[in-house]
């Protein structure tokens, strides 16, 4: 089975880690702890739980305060554990369960890392929403499991640190976003022949607009993508092109490739999720429908592929395009190259900056030109304070001292690398929040 994984430890693809070991891989049915399974991606992962209740089983359900909806999930999938934000939502999520029905209702971050850390979980779903998400990642990773990544934020703000954790605990990473699950797929069993990495982003709805057109976007507008049905954040992300930037830095720490050899392609279809050039000029290509239960069923059912219920494309209806993004009128996919080229604290800065402005943007506070103005100001003003390009969050070097790898140890060293980000990220945020006034934005 190795043969289906990515290359790994070579001079062209070094995957972020090696493979489920045999047992985990023919063991089923196979249970699931969902972190965040309240949102886009969560509801979409239990359909495909639905769709095969033979192999897969819930052991755990998580949300922010979307208790209404997780105490409707937890009705029907009785799993032995909730998670939720506070104990306000702990409270209004125990009011609402079924009589009969009283599972261990989990409270707070370190509610988050239990359910992440659930012993009898196989797999833990990485789902929540933004910089949030990292903690739970975190915990799964330090405890060895097989986790199915939907949290690109995870790998922006720590990708070296997760890197180093999967090397020392034993944890895997499957790809969940669509893009990078493409790739994964791609180049299983292609070991070290690849040259570039190719990812492809449909442009959003205002692909071809000018500049001062831009500057009129409402929220309302944004929000509405022509092809995917995601969560509010990452639809804007995909209209101002930093999902895109945001995925070019999860691809440089998923697979190990350079940034100069990871390349964009705009494609308004979506059909193409992403391609591997190949060191003889051939390209391969994965292509499906714009459905998220596809590469959720790729990771939760691997290496098995099973019948689902999202169809084919119909590759005669519509001709297949490509361009190159315009990044002076989306100036955003260029600032998260910058801020992976010159590394530091650069990328949780951008990604901090980044999550601020959207929020603001959507509630009305700054205009949808002002979200890429509010991230290059909060980049400056790092790179002004922090000019070193040191990696800002990775464990000391496998030759450090004796015991530097110990579960423990590097389960201490991760927390303070983990708490050294969050400082960062609270500054960053603060720093946008800053620039913004009644009267407009100061940048």
């Amino acid at each position: 089975m190795t043969i289906l994984w990515p290359g790994r430890g070579g001079p062209q693809v070094d995957y972020i880690s090696g493979p489920p070991a045999a047992a985990w891989r023919e063991a089923w049915p196979r249970s699931l702890a969902l972190l965040g399974s309240t949102g886009s991606i969560g509801t979409s992962a239990l359909a495909v739980v639905e769709r095969h209740p033979d192999l897969l089983r819930v052991v755990g359900l998580s949300c922010a305060r979307n208790v209404q909806k997780l105490a409707a999930q937890a009705a029907r999938w009785r799993p032995e554990c909730l998670a939720v934000l506070d104990a306000a939502a702990a409270e209004a999520l125990r009011a609402l369960l079924p009589t009969g029905y009283a599972p261990r209702i989990l409270v707070g971050r370190e509610g988050y890392a239990a359910l992440a850390t659930l012993p009898e979980a196989d797999a833990v779903l990485s789902a929540q929403v933004g910089a949030a998400g990292l903690a739970g990642t975190l915990a799964a990773a330090l405890a060895g499991k097989v986790i199915c990544l939907a949290n690109k934020e995870s790998l922006v703000l720590a990708g070296d640190l997760l890197r180093r954790v999967c090397a020392a605990s034993g944890a895997v990473i499957l790809p969940v976003d669509s893009e990078h699950n493409a790739i994964f797929q791609c180049l299983a069993g292609h070991g070290q022949d690849v040259d570039r990495l190719i990812l492809t982003a449909s442009g959003g709805p205002f692909r071809g607009w000018p500049a001062e057109r831009l500057a009129q976007v409402t929220p309302e507008q944004a929000l509405r993508h022509p092809n995917w049905s995601m969560g509010a954040k990452i639809t804007v992300d995909s209209a101002t092109l930093m999902n895109k930037g945001l995925e070019v830095i999860e691809a440089f720490h998923l697979y190990g490739v350079p940034l100069e050899r990871i390349d964009v392609l705009v494609h308004p279809q979506s059909v193409v999720h992403s391609l591997v050039q190949f060191r003889d000029g051939a390209q391969l290509a994965q292509l499906g429908t714009a459905d998220m239960r596809l590469a959720i069923a790729h990771c939760l059912l691997w290496p098995r592929c099973e019948a689902g219920d999202v169809p084919p494309p119909d590759l005669t209806r519509t001709p297949l395009t490509f361009e190159r993004p315009d990044v002076a009128a989306f100036p955003c996919l260029d600032l998260a190259r910058r801020a992976l080229r010159a590394r530091g604290g650069r990328c949780v800065t951008l990604n901090a900056a980044n999550e601020a402005a959207v929020d603001l943007f959507l509630s009305g506070r700054c205009g949808f030109a002002d979200i890429p103005r509010l991230i290059a100001a909060v980049l400056e003003a790092y790179e002004t304070e922090h000019p070193g390009h040191e990696i800002f969050c990775a464990p000391p070097a496998a030759t450090s001292a004796p015991g530097a790898f110990t579960p423990a140890a590097l389960a201490r060293q991760a927390h303070t690398l983990a708490a050294r980000l969050e400082e960062l990220d609270r500054l960053s945020r603060e720093r946008v929040r800053a620039l913004v006034r009644p009267g407009g934005c100061l940048c």
